[in-house]
């Protein structure tokens, strides 16, 4: 709602702008006719077909960033034509008099219809909406910048339907005033040609940023690697924690546990039934690493508290499309040794239900069936155990309550993070979310390729070597010999994989620096760096024993279709 609310307020601050002053005439024009049949379809056609247009250019844009690097070159280039348009406005009179003519023709036309008053005032509406399309503020940019990365929605259309509509609120309110605000938006333009030549050297410094890698190295170092340390405090201050919140969680008022498409461990539970005991919702899924780390203390805590009166129940929302496969879910909590239900949540019922935003997250609700404390991402185990002691001794019982908190030993994955600060984030191999791609030629979406490692790999850069194809979620080997490279900062790497689509096995051989792993296998390798992937779930390919450190880490596989999902770090 927020975001929506400041589209709206960036698309009133437009009529600052100078690029409005192709269209105030058109506007102005109607001034004298009733607004309900002139000045009102005009502003709305207006804002329609300026929300189209801005949808459409999204769709092309996010398309043409996504294709390979030559599509970053063409966006860079676009940019820089916008930057060039800020900073010289009669740059942008020549870039957009094809389009002034087009709407002066439109609206040419428009006026010679014998048409009713009403359809020729929406008509000269969609008019100057092509007229004003070219005018994009810094909240619009802001807009389309996210759709971009993000690709196109309905949400960035609702966005920039509200950015529309505020602009057209604000051409609604020059209607009324007059005159007076025309000649006070005229006064203002000179502070605000002053404000879009900054923003026009801002957007030229940015692509020659861009254009020669420097942003890599910046945001590499402002990247984080878990949902832990500054992430978390971040996390905590944006959602804080309300230890007496009094939200309400049952199972009428959308705080649920209905929707869940299968249980495990159990018959199918609702948070009515289980009133009168404390409950711990915890959210996970069995490839995140984050979620591995934590389950040791979940299944201490629900077998030490488990005859006090609470219950552990195991939210899994899935991330990746293997992850709402029942079996390879039951046998995850089988060897994971997980013995509280479990709730497979595949349509992301119970997950919309709490709002919950995060893997792993921890909801704590007392014997009332309120929520009362809930922890977001690693650590924070004490604080989380005193809270079940807490809301324990709130609910009373025949038996005396364990005292202390555990001790936890996790092994293998679900050993804890390094105490070094890792500088490697959670990346993605499906083209839809990733970063910091660097074999030439760029990541080919959705078509076979041939991939070769660059020379040198930057901190975060990773690349392909060998035959590939690379969707959305999902990378897929096509022929023996395949690479993955990534030039990492972490203690320990691991990589979500899978075997070939027929199940059958692949066998790896992983190296660091170009040498074989020795000491710094992980639990899935062996001294000589060989493994084999067998199902889907997360490897765990490194652990280096003299602690966190930058190194190249490659991984071969031997056969075709090994399937590749994300890497992530500890």
């Amino acid at each position: 709602m927020v975001l929506f609310v400041l589209a709206f307020f960036g698309g009133i601050l437009t009529i600052l702008s100078p690029c409005i002053l192709p269209v105030l005439p058109f506007v102005f024009a109607r001034a004298d006719q009733p607004f309900r049949k002139a000045g009102l379809p005009l502003l709305l056609g207006m804002a329609a077909t300026f929300a189209v247009i801005a949808t459409l250019t999204v769709t092309g844009g996010t398309w043409l960033v996504r294709t390979n690097q030559y599509g970053r070159i063409v966006a860079l280039v676009v940019f820089a034509l916008v930057g060039l348009a800020l900073l010289f406005p009669s740059f942008a009179e020549i870039a957009t008099r094809p389009l002034v003519r087009l709407g002066n023709r439109l609206t040419s036309s428009t006026e010679a219809q014998p048409r009713s008053q009403v359809l020729q005032a929406l008509l000269l509406g969609i008019a100057t909406g092509l007229l004003w399309a070219p005018c994009a503020g810094p909240i619009l940019g802001l807009i389309l910048a996210g759709a971009a990365i993000s690709g196109p929605s309905a949400h960035t259309s609702l966005l920039l339907t509200a950015y529309a509509l505020g602009a057209a609120a604000s051409l609604a309110a020059a209607l009324f005033a007059g005159g007076r605000v025309f000649a006070a938006m005229k006064r203002s333009l000179g502070a605000e040609e002053w404000v879009r030549r900054a923003l026009g050297v801002a957007v030229l410094l940015g692509v020659v940023a861009i254009a020669f890698g420097l942003d890599r190295g910046i945001l590499t170092r402002l990247s984080l690697a878990k949902t832990a340390g500054l992430e978390q405090s971040l996390v905590d201050k944006i959602h804080a924690k309300q230890p007496n919140r009094q939200t309400t969680a049952n199972d009428d008022d959308g705080t649920n546990l209905i929707g869940a498409t299968a249980w495990l461990n159990s018959p199918p539970l609702t948070l009515d039934q289980l009133k009168g005991k404390v409950v711990l919702i915890d959210f996970w899924t069995y490839s995140c690493i984050n979620c591995l780390r934590t389950l040791p203390y979940v299944e201490a805590w629900a077998q030490k508290y488990k005859d006090s009166g609470l219950v552990v129940i195991g939210v899994h929302t899935p991330e990746f499309p293997f992850e709402k496969d029942q079996a390879n879910v039951e046998k995850a909590v089988h060897d994971l040794g997980i013995t509280y239900p479990v709730a497979m949540d595949n349509n992301y019922a119970i997950w919309n239900a709490f709002f919950n935003e995060y893997w792993p997250a921890d909801y704590f609700i007392d014997a009332n069936g309120r929520i009362r404390f809930h922890h977001f991402g690693e650590g924070g185990y004490d604080e989380s155990e005193q809270w079940i002691q807490t809301l324990l001794k709130e609910r009373g019982g025949q038996t005396p309550l364990p005292t202390g908190v555990v001790a936890v030993s996790g092994q293998g994955v679900e050993a804890p993070p390094g105490t070094d600060q890792e500088e490697s984030p959670e990346t993605y191999v499906g083209y839809s979310r990733t970063e910091h791609f660097a074999s030439p030629g760029g990541l080919k979406s959705d078509i076979a390729a041939n991939y070769t490692l660059p020379p040198q790999l930057r901190l975060n850069e990773w690349a392909f070597s060998g035959r590939w194809i690379d969707r959305e979620q999902i990378a897929q080997s096509l022929a023996p010999g395949a690479k993955i490279a990534y030039r990492f900062h972490a203690r320990d790497l691991h990589l979500v994989l899978g075997p070939a689509a027929d199940g059958k096995p692949v066998h790896f051989h992983v190296t660091m620096d170009g040498k074989p792993i020795g000491e710094n296998h992980g639990a899935d390798s062996d001294v000589n760096g060989a493994g084999v992937i067998t199902e889907y779930r997360l490897y765990q390919l490194i652990r280096l024993k003299a602690g966190t450190g930058e190194h190249t880490f490659e991984i071969q596989f031997d056969e075709p279709e090994a399937q590749a999902f994300a890497f992530t770090f500890g």
